[in-house]
């Protein structure tokens, strides 16, 4: 089995904010795969399904996120037999808005849920998928990424949620260094529409 664990914080206040990233992700794989995520259990909402032919677990943590760990800890004593098959998802203020960055394993950086889940599983080796969600000119961080997407930054966010996802379905798939060739790199921008007849001088 593949356990996928998105971060957030749980209630209406933080649905919308740049720390429920992980969220949105976890969200829209399940949607795509229609897993219903509706069991409350090990201190998180789960769902399960078949994704490329194998078994998949979502999971949204309801500890806040500085005690992701707890829960995370605990889905994957009863779950798994390897943190190998564990990837968290989580937004990252280090990296560029809607910029994807997925790693096999590597240190918790400055995320506070992150730190909990090392801490917690007493490891750094497991899959970790980054999205970025911009960082503040000025002002604490703790506000900025408690606060929502700006308009213009929204439609960003929303591509890269979709990306996260097709990058889930390798790592689903066992394919993680795969995922990695494809996602960690920048999207291709699409190519300028070719010139009409009328277009023409």
């Amino acid at each position: 089995m593949k356990l996928i664990v998105g971060l957030g914080n749980p209630g209406a206040d933080y649905e919308r904010t740049r720390h429920n990233v992980g969220w949105w992700v976890v969200e829209a794989f399940a949607r795509k795969f229609r897993i219903a995520i509706d069991t409350h259990e090990k201190a998180a909402m789960t769902g399960s399904g078949r994704v490329a032919g194998g078994a998949v677990m979502v999971a949204k943590p309801l500890t806040f996120m500085n005690l992701s760990g707890d829960s995370v800890r605990l889905l994957v004593n009863a779950y798994l037999d390897s943190t190998d098959d564990l990837m968290v998802v989580y937004d990252d203020i280090d990296l560029p808005l809607g910029k994807l960055r997925i790693r096999p394993n590597g240190s918790a950086g400055t995320h506070n849920g992150m730190r909990s889940i090392v801490g917690t599983l007493g490891t750094e080796r497991f899959p970790r998928l980054r999205v970025g969600v911009g960082a503040p000119d000025r002002g604490k961080l703790r506000d900025f990424v408690l606060d929502e997407f700006a308009a213009d930054e929204q439609p960003v966010i929303d591509r890269a949620v979709v990306r996260a996802v097709d990058a889930l379905v390798l790592f689903a798939r066992g394919d993680l260094r795969r995922a990695m060739n494809e996602f960690n790199k920048d999207p291709e921008e699409p190519a300028p529409p070719a010139p009409t007849t009328s277009d023409a001088v």
